[in-house]
């Protein structure tokens, strides 16, 4: 069934949805959210695992990572094998998941913007402030301006 464009579509969810930070730091939750996050990571990548694993020892200068350091950064139940933030970025240009760096802040009440959606923010922040200014003017302007001059002369 296709939407008449007409309508709005109240269940839509939002592009750049408003976050609040949570009160408690659930590592536990955390850790297990991004391992998922990741092994979805390599399975929507064109790379197989072991080129992933070579393409994060090129951007790291090491001679190479192994597939099974890569399976246990991704593998839930070895919840002592947090990847380090060094290797999580290699890990993200290795496999293009940019998406993976929202995961990690959404938490916090952060949003990831990317390219021109941060200058997006600022065109409405802008705008925002614009609204704020014609608002003071109006309420300005609603009062009138007596002038008292005399051309100079006192």
């Amino acid at each position: 069934m296709k939407r008449d464009p007409a309508q709005f579509d109240f269940f839509a969810t939002a592009v750049f949805p408003s976050r609040t930070a949570t009160d408690t730091l659930d590592l536990d939750r955390f850790r297990s959210r991004l391992k998922r996050e990741m092994a979805r990571a390599i399975r929507e990548c064109p790379y197989d695992r072991p080129t992933i694993a070579a393409r994060m020892a090129h951007y790291l200068r090491l001679d190479s990572i192994s597939k099974a350091a890569l399976d246990a950064y991704t593998a839930e139940s070895k919840a002592t094998h947090d990847i380090s933030l060094i290797r999580f970025k290699a890990f993200v240009r290795a496999t293009g998941a940019v998406w993976l760096w929202d995961i990690i802040v959404s938490d916090d009440g952060l949003l990831l913007l990317e390219g021109d959606e941060a200058r997006l923010a600022e065109i409405a922040r802008v705008q925002q402030e614009q609204r704020v200014l014609a608002d003071q003017l109006k309420v300005l302007k609603a009062t009138p301006v007596n002038i008292r001059r005399n051309g100079g002369r006192s």
